[in-house]
């Protein structure tokens, strides 16, 4: 189903459960809905509100963050990757191919194997890891002429793969982060439900517009917990990451 439509039908049900539930409150309840609750009414709602806001707030802007980062440290990673291959054109003998053959592996690999795990939460195969030491290992053990040129071509490819790996680990590192976990979703969830039932004990308004007010409550909090529940991953979901930039450097070492 598209995540869109899926949205949709759950802000548009929620709200309705909770018009259903607010219309029932104020037309059968016994002590609900009468003036003299808002003042107890309105600082309980106040208090428990405003943590609700304040929790969900961080939590979103958590996970934002997150999908931000990965995105941020897989062009690093491709860019660092070009850069190693292009510092180790001007070395000597055939480890400038072998450096441009092994990159694109990479990123093919990445592309290809890693991010379909990624996106389904598993374990990533070890086979990127494994091309990236060997390219490690041929430059390292390349024979240069001891001039001021060739070294510093070398140490720049070594430097520019430390930090190829280094965005690696920060990329796969957002797979351990990812996710809300359960005592959190308890709490989204349950705060979500006790903040839209409050109002119900506030009185002085017309039922139909006491219901639209619940029903716009109930709406926009569903609409953040869903928002939430697209960011948990951030390789799945509808703020997923796409390869795009191992797609880009593949092209650019072809």
């Amino acid at each position: 189903m598209n995540i869109v439509l899926s949205g949709v039908l759950w802000v548009a049900g929620a709200a309705v459960v909770a018009g259903v539930t607010a219309y029932l409150v104020r037309r059968f309840g016994l002590d609900e809905g009468r003036p003299g609750n808002n003042d107890a009414a309105g600082q309980v709602f106040t208090i428990v509100a405003g943590l609700h806001v304040v929790l969900v707030a961080f939590v979103l802007i958590s996970l934002y963050d997150g999908v931000a980062a990965v995105s941020e440290k897989s062009y690093e990673e491709a860019d660092g990757l070009v850069a190693v291959a292009w510092a180790a054109d001007s070395l000597p003998g055939p480890v400038a191919e072998q450096a441009r053959r092994s990159a694109a592996e990479y990123a093919s690999t990445v592309t290809n194997e890693e991010w379909p795990k990624l996106r389904a939460g598993e374990p990533v195969p070890k086979t990127a890891e494994r091309q990236l030491e060997e390219l490690r290992v041929a430059i390292v053990e390349t024979e240069i002429p001891e001039d001021e040129f060739s070294v510093g071509r070398k140490t720049e490819a070594l430097d520019k793969l430390w930090e190829v790996y280094q965005a690696r680990q920060a990329r796969l590192n957002g797979t351990d982060t990812a996710g809300v976990g359960a005592v959190v979703w308890f709490v989204l969830v349950l705060g979500s439900v006790i903040t839209v039932l409050l109002p119900n004990l506030f009185g002085g308004t017309k039922l139909l517009t006491h219901v639209i007010i619940v029903s716009t409550l109930a709406g926009t909090i569903t609409l953040l917990l869903f928002a939430i529940y697209q960011l948990q991953n951030p390789f799945g979901g509808g703020a997923k990451v796409e390869p795009d930039a191992f797609r880009w450097a593949v092209d650019r070492l072809a």
